[in-house]
């Protein structure tokens, strides 16, 4: 599992499909999912369509490598149940503050739990799966290597889950930023994001001044007032998060495993553990 997802909604959702799924037909398809059998993969309108490469079998009269169609449909959540459910999460900081942050909170299916709905596919009822192939059994071993390159694009885009339930990102946002804590956070990103204002000149442009008039050295370097003693620290100031937090876990040139805001928070709190050592 590990292979096709590094994300914890991305082995969440192979996990809730390895618990409705015949084994050995997953086992068979995490092999066709790495043997690039997958052709094409589109995600368009809360449905999956791929074209999976077949296997050639002359004992069943298959000399020639067949290329199968496949398609797999998610039970939309209904408008009513949505309106509820954007309710409930719009009424939680913790939730509605990650999700307007393009980030996918870890107990957000525990939000849709207490609504009694689920966001992860929990049954065979909640999808729907279609294979050309001559195979009995459905979800068939293409479908099965389909799942787990949709588990790899949910790595990219956590959104993905709310767009197969039946809503968009776009849909998702405007319609948590009309409640009253989105409005508070909308404000607070809109103020992040003004525009730079331009300036006359690339560089700092000098400025003359007249020096005054010394008359012994002694002046010019111990000055009319004795520096002071001691010096005060500044006070600390709170550095806003929200621009290292727009990025998400994993962001387009953050290579590594481990996710970006976990990096992140560990460096900013070296720092300023550092800082509080030399105050």
């Amino acid at each position: 599992m590990a292979n096709f997802s590094r994300t914890w909604w991305g082995q969440r959702f192979l996990t809730a499909i390895e618990q409705i799924t015949d084994p050995g037909r997953l086992g068979r398809g995490r092999s066709y999912a790495r043997g690039n059998k997958v052709k094409s993969f589109i995600i368009k309108d809360g449905s999956v369509k791929a074209e999976v490469r077949g296997s050639v079998n002359p004992y069943f009269g298959v000399y020639k490598e067949p290329l199968y169609k496949t398609s797999i449909e998610f039970e939309s959540i209904s408008k009513a149940n949505w309106a509820a459910a954007i309710a409930f999460i719009a009424s939680k900081a913790s939730l509605i503050s990650r999700l307007m942050l393009n980030e996918m909170p870890d107990n957000i299916e525990d939000a849709f739990a207490k609504l009694d709905l689920n966001l992860l596919p929990h049954r065979d009822s909640n999808f729907t799966t279609q294979c050309s192939c001559p195979d009995w059994s459905n979800p068939c071993k293409h479908i099965a290597g389909v799942y787990y390159l949709l588990a790899a694009e949910l790595d990219q885009d956590p959104f993905l889950l709310f767009e197969l339930r039946g809503l968009s990102r776009e849909n998702l946002q405007k319609e948590l930023a009309k409640s009253p804590l989105g409005q508070a956070l909308s404000a607070e990103l809109t103020a992040q994001q003004t525009e730079p204002e331009p300036d006359t000149s690339y560089y700092t442009q000098p400025l003359t001044t007249s020096a005054p008039e010394i008359e012994q050295l002694k002046d010019f370097w111990q000055g009319e007032k004795r520096l002071p003693q001691t010096i005060n620290a500044p006070p600390s100031t709170g550095v806003s998060g929200i621009l290292v937090k727009t990025q998400g876990d994993f962001p387009a040139f953050w290579p590594k495993e481990q996710s970006f805001l976990a990096v992140m928070e560990e460096f900013y709190d070296r720092v300023r553990d550092k800082s509080s050592a030399v105050t």
